[in-house]
């Protein structure tokens, strides 16, 4: 096989290869809270000021928020100047769901378990969410050396103690019926030969409590949820967008105004209880930075509820996972599992030192990385971007041969594709955009601050804190997508529905004006744009 590698980085990977018998076995120094307070001020994009925004209106007026973000927020609404009649709804139900991810289906799911009549709109097609893309597994307190007080711990820590601690304890407390009822529903998890299932570490957790399918766990949660709601003959309305959120009179959540992604008709849905799960904001590129995201991962849920009067929760918290692709062009930006890192390959420098803990939490990680490139001049040169070493070679060197293979075969498959065999060669890597750590603020009960609107998965904001830990993402869209489920089919046997209204929106259009903002942009952005400038946009 003839590596992709430039010459200079063969150089460097002499030296990786020079080191690598001695690091077996090796555990790199762990940083104290001052140092890892410290090397996150100094390096990681969320303490980038300049990056960042006043939000001038709505309930978090005054607060910081992305410039990306806060452009949408204060964009203009896609059904001004549109001729809408919401006294005859094209559909007429009791929860709608809004967003066809891991979180979505499993809200489906549980209101249609319950008897509501359920309804899923997305704008893609069910699955094609950040779900799929979650590879390294999927956390929970099950085991006998392990308790959800341990795991609870281990979140608040990584969260930096900023998390709502109920939500916290409502995540870990029902993680191990999670993991139950996705083993029933016919998930194949990772087992050993008595049908156990084998778990490992993720970065900041001090259990192995990491569950996984290989490397492809959110695909194959996906894949049961997606199939179960299609056995249930849950409707699904497909490559159909959110645009706004409607009200009643008195200022409940009824149901919201659709766009057809394909032929831009407007549609209008009725319903009692409304759940977000829209997922997250990787194609917003925050700063620049790639994605790991897909494709749809605009933050449409954020503006909507948010016009509708939803507060939002650290708005200004996003992840930059450590260990995205720097290179080659083909796969920049996509995620390399940290379940790489929990099996023993090691951050290398282009001088072949390790320079920190494999498993530091993701925004310490990210910001060494960062440290390492931008001031100490020690980053892996590439024809694409900068980025560090991950020497993945380890992994058969501790564990045997074969082992990188079996336990990650997508992300082989995904480097060979490009010329490059990750058991053979280390790999470069970089920090990309890949969580919303804050989203719409939420109850206990997944109820936002505009009564029967529910948030479900990426698009709750509290949750973890300013910081996710590996693993509690795909645990989150299953307990609180089954919480938004069943909390909306129960309250929705006793509302009443008032005369349908997008009053909010003419409001919020005044607040706009009145605070002198002039909207630059049509919002939610529904779908990143990657033409190049000057590209004349289709209407």
């Amino acid at each position: 096989m003839n590596l992709p590698y430039t010459a200079e980085m063969m150089e460097s990977i002499k030296k990786v290869e020079a080191g690598r018998a001695a690091r077996i076995g090796l555990e790199p120094r762990r940083m104290t809270a001052d140092e890892k307070t410290a090397l996150l001020e100094a390096f990681h994009p969320d303490y980038k000021m300049e990056c960042f925004e006043e939000i001038k209106v709505g309930p978090n007026k005054g607060q910081k928020a992305p410039k990306e973000l806060v452009e949408i927020l204060q964009g203009q609404s896609r059904v001004i100047g549109q001729d809408i009649d919401l006294t005859n709804p094209d559909y007429d139900v009791d929860v709608l769901v809004i967003g066809g991810g891991g979180a979505g289906a499993s809200a489906a799911i549980e209101a249609n378990e319950a008897g509501a009549n359920v309804m899923i709109v997305t704008k893609l097609r069910i699955g094609d969410a950040n779900t799929m893309m979650a590879e390294g597994g999927i956390q929970a307190a099950d085991k006998e050396n392990d308790s959800p007080a341990q795991h609870y711990l281990d979140v608040m820590g990584g969260g930096h103690y900023a998390n709502v601690p109920e939500l916290v304890e409502k995540l870990v407390c029902d993680g191990p019926g999670a993991i139950n009822w996705l083993d029933k529903l016919g998930v194949l998890f990772d087992k050993d030969e008595n049908g156990r299932m084998i778990t490992t570490h993720g970065g900041g957790t001090s259990r192995k409590r990491m569950h996984a399918a290989a490397d492809y766990s959110g695909a194959e949660i996906m894949r049961v949820l997606r199939d179960e709601v299609y056995n249930r003959r849950i409707p699904v309305v497909d490559f159909t967008a959110a645009i706004e959120i409607i009200k009643d009179t008195e200022g409940k959540a009824a149901g919201a105004v659709l766009l057809n992604m394909e032929t831009k008709e407007i549609l209008v849905a009725k319903a009692k209880t409304v759940i977000i799960a829209t997922g997250g904001a990787g194609r917003m590129h925050y700063q620049g930075f790639p994605t790991s995201n897909h494709y749809g991962a605009t933050a449409d849920g954020l503006v909507i509820a948010y016009r509708a009067g939803a507060a939002l929760l650290y708005q200004d918290a996003l992840q930059y996972h450590p260990t995205g692709v720097a290179f080659p062009s083909q796969i920049y930006g996509a995620l390399v599992t940290e379940k790489v890192r929990s099996m023993g390959a090691m951050f290398v420098n282009k001088d072949g030192e390790v320079f920190m803990h494999p498993l530091e939490t993701r925004d310490v990680a990210a910001s060494g990385i960062i440290r390492e490139c931008k001031e100490r001049g020690k980053g892996v040169p590439t024809p694409v971007a900068e980025g560090i070493w991950l020497d993945t070679p380890m992994i058969d060197m501790i564990h045997g041969e074969g082992t990188l293979e079996k336990r990650l075969p997508g992300m082989l498959r995904m480097y060979l594709r490009c010329g490059i065999d990750m058991r053979k060669v280390p790999i470069v890597i970089y920090p990309t955009l890949h969580y919303q750590n804050g989203g719409i603020k939420v109850g206990v009960n997944g109820m936002s601050d505009v009564e029967n609107l529910y948030v479900a998965g990426e698009a709750i904001g509290g949750i973890h804190g300013r910081n996710r830990l590996m693993g509690n993402s795909l645990l989150d869209i299953i307990v609180f997508g089954r919480n938004a489920g069943q909390q909306a089919a129960a309250k929705c046997k006793e509302v009443e529905l008032k005369e349908l209204t997008l009053s909010h929106v003419d409001d919020y259009t005044k607040m706009l004006k009145d605070a002198g903002v002039e909207p630059i942009v049509a919002s939610p952005k529904l779908l990143p744009d990657y033409r190049p400038e000057g590209v004349k946009r289709l209407n």
